[in-house]
């Protein structure tokens, strides 16, 4: 039976077959984006500067939490002889796709309740933006605090996500006040995304400034130990396992 709420990977499929895929990103204040589906597929060379220099940071056994299409396990499989990387997406047809290009290791999960055993791996990849997986404010000290059982004492996360407070656009800072006023970080988002005749669920998802992922790594045993920055809001964050 067709999965209807799998829309990220029935874009992946569409740009994996040479077809223009391009999801709907729909905010609950009625805001609205696209995504170009052909990023999923990216070159090595198109990635953001920061996610190039953040391969240099990777080491021993790795986790891409949203491998979505693949682009950064893969690469990792493919570059780098011997990398043991597994692949973790919510999506069954994306996971179809990584397959397909060759990832040997994949499994389908949600961030939100990883089932590793202890100690699996050295590095965790959140590119792509993927901090926002983690979700809410207490969602993500949840996630985090099971990352750090999952992954070895010094071993990292490299969390990649958007600053929100670096925009000057009202129809943002009023979705900021808007969320001040439920009660959540101004950064979280309630949005929903579609492609063709596809829909997701409604589902938060999280964007931070570095104060704020220094405050929500507190007490999960993970340390804030530098970034990775763009000359705009992206930027990803080294968290390291205490």
């Amino acid at each position: 039976m067709e999965i209807t709420w799998d829309v990220h990977g029935h874009t992946m499929w569409d740009a994996w077959k040479g077809r223009g895929s391009f999801d709907v990103v729909e905010r609950d204040d009625g805001f609205i984006d696209t995504f170009d589906g052909s990023s999923y597929l990216a070159e090595f060379d198109e990635w953001p500067e920061i996610e190039r220099k953040a391969m240099g940071l990777v080491k021993g056994r790795v986790v891409d939490l949203g491998c979505g299409a693949g682009r950064v396990a893969l690469h990792l499989h493919l570059q780098r002889k011997g990398f043991d990387v597994v692949g973790l997406d919510i999506s069954p047809l994306a996971l179809k796709v990584c397959r397909r290009r060759g990832l040997r290791k994949v499994k389908l999960g949600s961030v939100q309740d990883l089932r590793f055993p202890r100690n699996s791996f050295d590095t965790a990849i959140l590119f792509g933006n993927n901090f926002g997986l983690l979700g809410t404010r207490v969602k993500a000290k949840r996630v985090l605090r099971r990352l750090h059982q999952t992954i070895s004492q010094g071993g990292l996360i490299l969390a990649e996500t958007f600053d929100p407070y670096d925009t000057e656009d009202p129809v943002h800072l009023a979705y900021h006040r808007l969320n001040r006023k439920r009660g959540r970080l101004p950064g979280q988002i309630r949005m929903r995304v579609r492609y063709k005749q596809y829909t997701t669920p409604w589902f938060d998802w999280l964007l931070v400034s570095k104060f704020e992922m220094k405050t929500l790594v507190q007490r999960t045993g993970f340390k804030v130990t530098g970034s990775l920055d763009s000359d705009g809001p992206r930027y990803i964050g080294i968290l390291q396992n205490t």
